[in-house]
């Protein structure tokens, strides 16, 4: 549960200072030119974007959807005895929740990182995006490394 809190608070501390931030510099700040910016943009949809657009939604049933993935988290949490399967549990709900608060707060999540090349750009992102996939990528990993009992 430690993880779920520091990414929690790593992710509303970094929204709230980096919002107000771009607030006053502009909506748009090169960090490293032609790779990284910071931006603010709204997204209606899930983690980088997905499921946004014009049909996005309401945040309402989002939110009602990452609940509910995080109480049935928490649960796996509660029973599995596997470190990294803990971590990425808990970097997920972290970000999960991280995201459902922006949500009840802004009608949508905040996100602010901008990486490109040329013209390309990957979807712009925030600290609960990132916590979310590297969670997953976590739990994924500890699956492929478990050690397989023979079947009886």
């Amino acid at each position: 549960m430690t993880l779920v809190i520091v990414t929690l608070i790593a992710d509303q501390v970094s929204k709230q200072l980096l919002l107000g931030y771009l607030m006053k510099a502009g909506s748009v700040v090169s960090v490293i030119d032609g790779f990284f910016r910071l931006v603010v943009v709204w997204n209606q949809g899930v983690s980088f974007g997905l499921l946004g657009g014009d049909k996005a939604l309401p945040p309402w049933v989002l939110s009602g959807v990452a609940i509910a993935v995080c109480i049935g988290l928490f649960l796996w949490l509660r029973r599995t005895d596997r470190p990294l399967t803990g971590w990425g549990i808990g970097l997920v709900m972290g970000g999960a929740i991280g995201n459902v608060i922006d949500r009840a707060r802004w009608g949508a999540v905040f996100d602010f990182a901008d990486f490109h090349i040329g013209q390309w750009h990957w979807p712009a992102f925030n600290v609960a995006d990132s916590a979310i996939v590297i969670g997953v990528g976590l739990m994924l990993l500890d699956s492929l490394l478990a050690e397989k009992k023979p079947a009886p």
